[in-house]
């Protein structure tokens, strides 16, 4: 377990510079340039995720159990994925009505699917896993929007085609991975 927290401070800090050091950040941008920080970035998020990742594969072979969920909750965290995936696309579709409604619509779709895994996971590497997520969604939410009260960005024009589409792609997204991808990549079917 260990190594999956050291994955997550890696990952989790590294995304919440914006959170606690903006003035930081940007400083680092204008020394280094904008390029080299996403490198940069990337680079430490990439180290971190797989750190995480290969900790909680870890985390799993030697389990501690804090409570067993009822079943009833494994369809539950199906059902809240559906609006998951939907506001994951959204985040990356340009123009649909649902990124120019919630503003921030990826850490949106992290919050449901951390709050939703949270729900049907009672080992104690879950809930650490899905609850630094999970916080970590909710004080990045509030940054951002603190962000943008400082800022008048001008509204983004919505068409229906490109809304459509998100939610389509989304629906797609989320039969593929819950049907196919989810067991071959978690080791854990959706549905069973």
């Amino acid at each position: 377990m260990t190594i999956m927290i050291i994955g997550l401070l890696i990952f989790l800090g590294s995304h919440s510079v914006r959170i606690f050091a903006e003035n930081w950040r940007q400083q680092q941008i204008a020394k280094f340039g904008e390029t080299t920080w996403k490198i940069a970035y990337s680079a430490v998020s990439v180290i971190g995720l797989a750190v995480a990742i290969y900790g909680f594969g870890q985390m799993r072979l030697d389990p501690i159990y804090v409570w067993q969920p009822p079943m009833g909750m494994r369809h539950a965290v199906a059902l809240l994925m559906l609006p998951a995936f939907i506001m994951l696309v959204a985040a990356y579709v340009p123009h649909n009505a649902i990124k120019a409604k919630l503003g921030h619509p990826m850490m949106l779709s992290v919050k449901i699917w951390a709050f939703a895994h949270l729900l049907a996971n009672g080992r104690l590497g879950d809930i650490i896993f899905f609850a630094a997520f999970l916080i970590w969604a909710i004080l990045a939410f509030k940054a951002a929007k603190k962000r943008d009260r400082l800022t008048s960005a001008a509204p983004v024009s919505t068409t229906k085609m490109a809304t459509i589409s998100t939610v389509l792609i989304g629906l797609v997204a989320y039969v593929v991975f819950a049907f196919y991808l989810h067991t071959a990549l978690i080791g854990v079917p959706v549905f069973s």
